[in-house]
């Protein structure tokens, strides 16, 4: 009997899948990116810049202990960059490989919120008139009748440029050395 009452109570299978992702702005436009992809948020605050990097990277961070490279998202996708007010923020997201992840910071103009989208209501990304590269979109999200730029973060770097982060990250891992025996050497 009480078997009958919870498979009448289950759940339809025929019901869309829900994703959900995390908002933010860039100038004028909303983005979105899948909240799987997400570490944390954290805020805007001092950026090591590095020399020889593409214009994009804005440099790295120490992010309790780990070197992080931060993308200014803006310039990656060709526009102009804001100067960092107290919205800016840095999402921290993991682009996985073959192998292993990475975690990358990138600038954002201000983070909203968290939203659900039914995967019906995610279309295919435009072709054309988009104001970013058409592999950066994973796809259109319309909610309440207004759509949201969907972001595939495994190709907003490409893998030349992912390789170059990989190194970036490694060059500066090297040159980190326990501050203790830096003092106990020079005493």
């Amino acid at each position: 009997m009480a078997q009958q009452a919870i498979s009448e109570s289950a759940p339809d299978t025929g019901v869309a899948a829900i994703r959900q992702f995390l908002t933010f702005q860039l100038a004028e436009d909303n983005y979105g990116i899948e909240i799987l992809d997400i570490r944390e948020i954290i805020e805007h605050g001092s950026i090591t810049a590095v020399p020889m990097m593409p214009d994009f990277i804005a440099g790295v961070i120490n992010l309790r202990g780990a070197v992080v490279p931060v993308i200014n998202l803006s310039l990656r996708f060709g526009l102009e960059a804001n100067p960092p007010t107290k919205r800016t923020s840095i999402v921290i997201i993991e682009i996985a490989d073959e192998d292993s992840g990475s975690e990358v910071g990138i600038i954002v103009d201000q983070v909203h919120e968290v939203l659900d989208i039914a995967s019906e209501d995610i279309a295919a990304p435009p072709t054309f008139g988009a104001k970013i590269r058409a592999d950066f979109i994973s796809g259109m999200g319309k909610v309440d009748e207004v759509f949201l730029i969907l972001l595939d973060v495994k190709h907003v770097l490409s893998i030349a440029e992912l390789s170059a982060v990989k190194a970036l990250q490694q060059a500066e891992s090297d040159l980190v050395a326990p501050t203790d025996e830096r003092v106990s050497e020079t005493l």
